[in-house]
């Protein structure tokens, strides 16, 4: 067993602070665990997402992991296969999930059928890709495209690098890979364009992104 890592919690991220404490407190407990797993859905309340959770976390036990291991969108309906909403909730999560010190992100299902399934208890779902097997066609919805800003992107063995926004209407996450190069992803949820400046040390550039957007930048 010397080659597997225990996970623990694998819930939503409003009560994964207590589980953390519990947990993490306790000398026997912690030395058995990598780290601990979150989903997405503390918000069917209502309310944001509970990103302070996780920072909290990562500032009281630094040398533990953060792993996102769920996320999916409920209320599948054929007829909205392109929902951006759906992509933009992907994209808040991962960057915001990324920027709170989590190391790995994993979406429920990456690909379902033309019914949302399947799913053992009725639950149906949408999913980045989706398979009609009565059409033997695949469905690239927005959400692929989003998170592909990250996958494609951002390498094994990078690692974050600190990045801040002056804007509130922009979110942005970079990474650093081996290779050396720097990679940038900006969200606009917005219904405007916006243009802003990209700054690192002594250098900046002009860059415009458009409403509803994503972007990957690389230097």
């Amino acid at each position: 067993m010397g080659d597997k890592n225990i996970v623990v919690w694998d819930h939503n991220r409003d009560l994964i602070s207590h589980r953390a404490n519990t947990i993490f407190e306790d000398p026997e407990a912690m030395k058995y665990a990598w780290g601990i797993g979150f989903h997405w859905y503390e918000t069917w309340t209502g309310g944001e997402p509970k990103y302070d959770n996780l920072k909290n976390i990562k500032e009281s036990f630094p040398t533990k992991n953060l792993l996102f291991t769920e996320g999916c969108q409920e209320q599948f309906d054929p007829t909205q296969y392109q929902r951006w909403s759906n992509a933009e909730r992907y994209g808040n999560s991962m960057i915001n999930d990324f920027n709170s010190g989590t190391v790995g992100w994993t979406d429920w299902n990456i690909l379902l059928n033309e019914k949302g399934g399947p799913n053992h208890v009725q639950n149906f779902c949408f999913a980045p890709i989706h398979a009609d097997k009565n059409t033997n066609e695949l469905i690239y919805t927005p959400s692929y495209y989003y998170i592909g800003h990250f996958s494609k992107f951002i390498k094994k063995g990078a690692f974050r690098v600190s990045t801040t926004t002056s804007r509130s209407t922009l979110e942005s996450t970079s990474f650093k890979n081996s290779d050396g190069t720097i990679v940038t992803v900006v969200m606009n949820k917005t219904d405007h364009k916006i243009d802003y400046k990209l700054i690192v040390g002594d250098s900046e550039i002009s860059v415009e992104i458009e409403p509803h957007a994503i972007q990957t930048l690389i230097y």
